[in-house]
């Protein structure tokens, strides 16, 4: 009995905790929960935050088959038959690179075709016949994902063309045993315009939604189950029970 009794508290607080929401791992504003739980089309009270079904690739990507330079992005560009011109070189803080014989040239803002076009045409006006330039993005500092909430390792990680949800959790590690997967939001700014939409992993992992794709300045954040964080409640609310009854029959 009297073991009994010491449990009832616990199983008080066990009860409380089931029906309570907590923000405190996901690092999103109480309005913007308030959002996510207003179900498809809500937004925030002063509309800066939009919960859609699915979300729209980034402006002026061309559907996501373009990706656009960033300051601080690296690249390597190589000249064809004109080793010379070679170089390596960082996009600066304005948006600038600077090369051999036409000088100072935008980057920022631009995809990897269109600066290849831009290129040709400058150094085919007068220094090279039909010039044939590569740009490759060797490191890209706009291409970064935000990974919050019950994940292993949240953080900033690197993303590439082809980084769908499922690559991205992975990079963070994978689920913490308190997730709850079918609460997975994705946060994203497109044409000025915050955009949020929720994806259910285990749904993704069955084929039953489609895995979508991950672009530099995305945040993911994956939410607490609350019935996890109940059930592990209870597992160590019944490890103290059990450890009370021993003591309550020692003489």
């Amino acid at each position: 009995m009297r073991a009994t009794r010491s449990l009832l508290p616990v199983i008080l607080l066990l009860g409380f905790t089931c029906g309570c929401t907590s923000t405190a791992n996901t690092g999103a504003a109480p309005s913007d929960v308030l959002a996510l739980q207003s179900g498809p089309e809500a937004s925030t009270a002063d509309g800066s935050l939009k919960l859609v079904k699915h979300l729209p690739a980034p402006a002026g990507t061309r559907d996501g088959t373009e990706q656009f330079l960033s300051p601080n992005d690296v690249l390597e560009i190589s000249v064809y038959q004109a080793a010379s011109l070679d170089r390596t070189v960082q996009v600066d803080s304005s948006g600038l690179i600077s090369l051999p014989l036409i000088g100072v040239r935008t980057a920022a803002g631009k995809s990897v075709r269109q600066l290849e076009r831009e290129l040709e045409k400058a150094y085919g006006a007068s220094y090279l016949q039909s010039p044939d330039i590569t740009v490759f993005l060797k490191e890209s500092a706009g291409q970064r994902v935000t990974i919050d909430g019950e994940v292993a390792r949240a953080g900033l990680y690197p993303v590439s063309a082809g980084t769908t949800l499922l690559d991205a959790i992975a990079l963070a590690g994978g689920f913490r045993d308190v997730a709850d997967q079918g609460k997975v939001y994705v946060f994203r700014e497109v044409g000025g315009a915050r955009l949020v939409a929720n994806y259910d992993v285990g749904a993704i992992r069955s084929g039953r939604m489609a895995n979508p794709r991950i672009y530099g300045g995305d945040v993911v954040m994956v939410f607490t189950s609350q019935g996890r964080v109940a059930l592990n409640n209870l597992k160590e609310a019944l490890g103290i029970a059990v450890n009370a009854s021993r003591l309550a029959v020692i003489p």
